[in-house]
């Protein structure tokens, strides 16, 4: 099971997806979904084996509160941040995403 927060998105809001990692807290990984989305029902699955390492937001970008993500991700779902940095779209890259979250998990010195 996920560790998921889903909600709907304002541009203050969005701001949130900035801040910065916590070493106290798992990575926040979000997804910039819609509904049906059948490539991003596929993507969660092949999360699954890593799903303990992050916290899971789903971002709506069909809700009006998520105009500016709909205007930028509209023909790229499903799409993927890490603490608030792009790091893909389309497609999974679990190799990629593991090792970023090994580099988040590393202690800061």
């Amino acid at each position: 099971m996920f560790f998921l927060k889903t909600f709907p998105l304002s541009r203050p809001a969005a701001l949130q997806l900035l801040r910065p990692f916590s070493a106290d807290s798992l990575p926040t990984l979000t997804l910039f979904t819609k509904n049906p989305c059948p490539l991003c029902d596929e993507a969660k699955e092949e999360l699954e084996p890593l799903k303990h390492r992050f916290v899971l937001q789903q971002v709506d970008i069909s809700l009006p509160e998520n105009r500016v993500w709909f205007d930028r991700y509209r023909w790229d779902i499903p799409v993927f941040h890490l603490n608030g940095q792009f790091v893909m779209k389309h497609r999974v890259d679990v190799v990629l995403l593991d090792k970023l979250l090994r580099d988040a998990e590393k202690p800061k010195t």
